[in-house]
């Protein structure tokens, strides 16, 4: 069956260290991309709140909150009901290990119905140019499965997994043409010159579309992005808040993948990846 067309929505934001304040705006983002009738909107790393280095891991405990019963998932997940809009969105999630207080870095896809079809928990953990997010952050231990939609599949990975492209190849030889990058991307020297290649770099050697919302303010680069599989930057963002609608053509996932077919070409008589 063929796929049809995604209407995206790309949210660009500067999240505040109050989850309340920071729900209130994706409400107001979800009712905006509902009403110009987008199918998902995308929302950064960070979207329950912004952890200062000055936050204490027991402060960041007490803003995370526990799955399935979290209430900044359960209000998105009304508002994704109301709306018929699909949300890629995360939070702070509390590990079952009541000794280690520290958090996870959590990824969630909710459907048009509101109910949540995919968790991801950020793999690896940003601890690189004079950053420690393990000393606050506990890291995930699975690759999440893509999710099939009418749109293509999704796959998922969160801001620093960008760095390492064993992971969007897994998921795009396990069935993604669409990889969801939400991020918390920090500015500096050369910084964005990174964040630009290898979001583009990711797309063309995968032939998909990357889907990359990014934080912007505080510590953040803004750029938020989409790219399609060659490599073209189809938006983006710069430094502002709010968010961009961006059509998701299917048709030229497989179009690029005919003239540049880097999947089909790999010698998997030499090296091999595990599939699901």
């Amino acid at each position: 069956m063929a796929k049809k067309n995604m209407i995206a929505a790309l949210v660009q934001m500067k999240s505040s260290i109050d989850k309340k304040e920071n729900l209130e705006s994706s409400i107001g983002f979800i009712e905006k991309a509902a009403h110009e009738k987008c199918n998902y909107i995308f929302f950064p790393e960070f979207q329950m709140a912004f952890t200062p280095k000055s936050q204490t891991q027991d402060e960041l405990y007490e803003i995370a909150e526990s799955l399935p019963n979290s209430n900044f998932l359960k209000k998105l997940c009304k508002y994704s009901k109301t709306n018929k809009i699909g949300i890629i969105g995360t939070l702070f999630e509390k590990n079952q290990n009541g000794k280690d207080k520290r958090v996870f870095d959590t990824a969630f896809v909710i459907d048009k119905n509101g109910k949540v079809i995919s968790v991801y928990r950020k793999l690896h953990l940003y601890d690189a140019f004079g950053f420690k997010e393990s000393d606050k952050f506990i890291n995930g231990s699975e690759i999440a499965k893509p999710i099939k939609t009418m749109f293509g599949t999704i796959g998922i990975m969160i801001c620093y997994d960008l760095r390492f492209p064993e992971l969007s190849r897994i998921l795009a030889l396990n069935g993604s043409d669409i990889l969801a990058i939400p991020s918390g991307w920090v500015h500096g020297i050369m910084k964005e010159e990174h964040w630009t290649t290898m979001l583009k770099a990711r797309a063309i050697e995968n032939g998909m579309y990357v889907i990359a919302p990014n934080q912007v303010g505080n510590i953040f680069c803004g750029r938020s992005m989409i790219v399609d599989p060659l490599g073209s930057i189809m938006t983006d963002m710069g430094d502002k808040i709010g968010i961009e609608i961006v059509e998701i053509n299917h048709d030229r996932i497989d179009q690029v993948r005919n003239v540049l077919p880097l999947l089909k070409n790999r010698r998997e008589d030499i090296y091999t990846i595990k599939l699901y």
